[in-house]
């Protein structure tokens, strides 16, 4: 009898020092709350209330958003890789691997992959187009997976992650904007927010690492401090607070609140140019002042990318950029978006309530691995952040620059200057015999987006994002010289090449005669006044030329120029009587 009692006693002051209860009395706790609750309605009440501290919804609508962004990202790369990067793209991404196994002395191995990180290296390269378009449709399925259903796991976030640089890598010049190497440094995140395995909205033995959280909200700070130092340091615009009297009518791709915007009132420009520099470099320093204080910078910096997004179509830039700023916000936050009844929240709710009970499952040797890991994230992050932390202090600052192979930790940034004309390359076309022929008729191509034709209202697309239409927008303020595949595309156009013409708007030899000749006109733009009798006829824009961007160019004289650079030439035609 002593025996047992000791026993007893013992087993109560192991309870006690463990601080955790058995199944049997957590049970037990279970009930004697059930029947308080009856007597204790504050009890109750706090009991069907999220508290703070956690973040197990934060996780749900954290992957929620990143498989979004991937979900869209992968839209675009299907509909748009073979024309690029394809066996017949501009630029085949065939050819750029094998220019990197020439360089790392003609073998597929550890050094390919290290110079240039994607699974292409492993696959069949005789159908490359069939390759990008798996690549691409096993990155949509996997993401529209986690959108709808809110779970995944690491297998699932590592494969969006690997599909997905795999792209990237190959993409060249297509793939050369910040906000890739910002989703591929999102996506590598997330991949800690889950288990290994399981597939579960709240898998109660794999709580959210607060240190995965911090990873999420030093991304948003140093996004936005990039951002806004390096508009400090650069045009003097930013500083003189005039830049928004320019940026809406120059911007990649206006959208038409672009038109409205650039048209308000000077003090309101300089209270925009104002307010960016606060959000960008005051009010990331509040996520480091203790839970409302974040709370405070990440709904700033939500709103705030609402507004870049309303304002212009800047790909999936600003969508992205909120995914980190979600962060910011613990279950007791984001509860709001979970539907009272629903699983998710149900199951938080119970998880709060048996931690308050000192109910907490013990851990298990996977969840102590877990938790290696976690630190060994936060160490990782720390590491891979010197030298982006070093180029955020130094004078010579670079913005969207990968300071390692996979992209893991980036510098960012956008809009350090500002241009203060928009210039515009206009392809046009003509069946004459002599391109210098004054009665020639030169009709337009027009792309999906970009500005054109000047009655066309400006489009919106954003989160989509027309890889062409971007890059003609950096062409127009370079020369073709700089940008030679400006002349890829003449030379495809000469030919009626359905690659091309399919990442355009409109054909004017849409089922005639291929063109004879193809030249580049270069043409500066403005928005027309509001009110002005330009407006009244419809004009969204007014143009005037500026001269010519290339001269007319025809399929026989682009031969030499085609060899040289060992790009296909486009089938000639037989000359016509």
């Amino acid at each position: 009898m002593a025996s047992t009692s000791g026993s007893s006693a013992s087993s109560v002051r192991r309870r006690r020092v463990d601080g955790r209860k058995t199944e049997a009395e957590c049970a037990d706790s279970g009930g004697e709350h059930g029947a308080e609750s009856s007597e204790h309605t504050e009890e109750e009440k706090r009991r069907q209330t999220l508290q703070t501290g956690t973040y197990w919804l934060t996780r749900v609508v954290l992957l929620r958003s990143v498989a979004f962004i991937y979900l869209v990202a992968f839209s675009v790369a299907y509909n748009q890789n073979k024309q690029l990067i394809g066996e017949h793209g501009l630029m085949p991404c065939k050819k750029y691997l094998e220019s990197v196994k020439r360089y790392v002395g003609g073998k597929i191995g550890m050094a390919a992959l290290a110079y240039t990180p994607s699974i292409l290296w492993l696959l069949d390269w005789s159908d490359m187009d069939a390759n990008l378009d798996a690549i691409a449709l096993g990155g949509m399925a996997l993401s529209a997976l986690v959108l709808v259903t809110g779970m995944a796991n690491m297998v699932i976030m590592v494969t969006l992650w690997v599909l997905y640089h795999s792209l990237v890598n190959v993409g060249q010049l297509w793939y050369s904007f910040g906000w890739e190497s910002q989703l591929l440094e999102t996506g590598f995140l997330a991949i800690f927010l889950c288990p290994v395995w399981t597939l579960s909205q709240v898998p109660r033995r794999c709580p959210p690492s607060l240190i995965c959280i911090w990873t999420f909200r030093w991304l948003i700070v140093r996004i936005m401090l990039g951002a806004g130092l390096i508009k400090i340091r650069g045009d003097k615009c930013w500083r003189d607070l005039t830049c928004m009297e320019y940026h809406y009518e120059t911007q990649p791709v206006p959208n038409p609140m672009s038109y409205y915007m650039h048209h308000s009132p000077w003090w309101f420009h300089r209270f925009e140019t104002l307010s960016n520099h606060l959000i960008e470099l005051i009010f990331p320093f509040f996520t480091f002042l203790g839970r409302r204080m974040c709370m405070v910078n990440g709904a700033i910096q939500i709103l705030f990318q609402v507004v870049l997004i309303v304002s212009g179509n800047l790909s999936f830039l600003n969508w992205l950029t909120i995914v980190p700023s979600l962060a910011c916000f613990d279950d007791a936050c984001l509860g709001f978006l979970f539907h009272s009844r629903g699983g998710a929240k149900k199951a938080v709710l119970e998880i709060q309530n048996e931690d308050a009970a000192g109910c907490t499952p013990t851990p298990t040797k996977g969840m102590w691995i877990r938790r290696v890991m976690n630190i060994a994230l936060g160490v990782l992050i720390g590491c891979l952040s010197v030298p982006v932390v070093m180029n955020l202090f130094s004078s010579r600052q670079v913005m969207n620059t990968s300071f390692d192979p996979l992209r893991i930790v980036n510098t960012y940034g956008a809009f350090g200057s500002i241009t203060k004309e928009r210039t515009e390359v206009i392809f046009q076309g003509t069946l004459s015999q002599d391109p210098k022929d004054p009665e020639a008729l030169w009709e337009e191509y027009q792309f999906l987006c970009k500005p054109g034709d000047l009655y066309r209202r400006p489009c919106v697309i954003s989160p989509y994002h027309y890889r062409l239409d971007w890059l003609m927008w950096f062409a127009a303020f370079q020369t073709y010289e700089q940008s030679e595949w400006v002349i890829h595309i003449a030379g495809r156009l000469l030919s009626n090449d359905s690659a091309v013409l399919s990442l355009l708007d409109h054909n004017p030899f849409q089922g005639r005669e291929t063109p004879r000749w193809v030249r580049g006109e270069h043409f500066r733009y403005k928005f027309s006044p509001p009110g002005s009798s330009s407006a009244a006829q419809g004009k969204w824009w007014l143009r005037k030329r500026i001269g010519a961007y290339f001269p007319p160019l025809d399929l026989e004289g682009l031969r030499g120029y085609f060899q040289s650079r060992n790009w296909p030439h486009p089938h000639i035609q037989p000359k016509r009587s």
